[in-house]
């Protein structure tokens, strides 16, 4: 079978097996989740704050930047797909400023990360699969940025406590509330709203 015969099986076995009754804007997002995990839990642990997913489409196309908290989440996004929407994708976790900075300050390279991020000017979509600390500038921050966040790290230490903050908070979000998630999880998400925009996907 070719990639995207597969795909197609996949989803239609999905549907079929899919007992929560969801929300039609939210169930290709779910599917696609589904999809990249094998698990059908996120049906159930996935919420999406009111009108975010047309929220985030829209940033999307007027040139977000989808900063991330993991290389691993970075490659896991369609670069295609980005492109033809007219979107970025960057991590800044791996610069060594960072380190240097986080060492100094005693805190986590995810938290400044985001704080750079922060910085950046326009519209960003903040992407967080794994390190809970990513979310904590945004729970934090004082000014109204343009901003939307998909929050679904995976662990065992403040994972949980952070995504409900998040939850909890005002910021247009999409969580996944419990200890599951994960890069391959923040990955499909923005893959899921990329193909749900015209054009997008080849």
């Amino acid at each position: 079978m070719k990639p995207m015969d597969i795909e197609k099986k996949s989803m239609e076995i999905i549907e079929s097996e899919l007992t929560v009754e969801l929300d039609p804007v939210e169930k290709p997002i779910v599917k696609r989740v589904i999809h990249a995990t094998a698990d059908f839990s996120f049906a159930e642990s996935l919420h999406f704050s009111a009108g975010v997913v047309p929220l985030m489409r829209r940033m999307l196309k007027s040139g977000a930047t989808v900063v991330t908290d993991t290389n691993m989440a970075l490659a896991g996004i369609s670069k295609p797909s980005l492109s033809r929407v007219g979107a970025r994708a960057i991590c800044l976790m791996a610069e060594e400023s960072v380190a240097a900075e986080a060492a100094r300050r005693g805190i986590t390279r995810a938290q400044v990360s985001c704080e750079r991020a922060l910085a950046l000017p326009g519209p960003k979509l903040m992407v967080c699969g794994n390190a809970p600390t990513f979310l904590y500038p945004l729970l934090e921050r004082k000014e109204e940025e343009e901003l939307a966040v998909i929050g679904v790290p995976v662990g065992f230490v403040n994972v949980v406590e952070a995504k409900q903050r998040l939850w909890e908070s005002d910021i247009p979000c999409i969580t996944a509330l419990g200890r599951r998630g994960g890069s391959n999880v923040a990955a499909a998400i923005v893959n899921a709203l990329l193909y749900g925009i015209e054009g997008a996907r080849a």
